[in-house]
């Protein structure tokens, strides 16, 4: 089944500090790149410097090489990139 209409960006914001090494998306496809930017708590409107560019594995699971440190209140945001 094809969607209808798939939000190209996700957020991922956290309550404590984390160090994210690996992540999961529903409903992308294994194989499509994504690029990480960093999600700024003190300006949630505006996404900080890009991060990695990774591409989705098997079940949707994406692989942050290094690992991403995620301060309190802070998280990331991922851009699905286009066909």
């Amino acid at each position: 089944m094809i969607p209808l209409y798939q939000d190209p960006v996700f957020t991922f914001r956290f309550v404590e500090d984390r160090l994210i090494d690996r992540f999961h998306l529903a409903d992308v496809w294994a194989g499509k790149k994504v690029t990480v930017f960093r999600w700024q708590a003190d300006a949630p409107n505006q996404s900080g410097p890009e991060l990695t560019r990774c591409v989705v594995g098997e079940g949707g699971w994406v692989t942050v090489c290094p690992p991403l440190p995620v301060r309190k209140g802070g998280g990331f945001v991922v851009a699905v990139q286009p066909d």
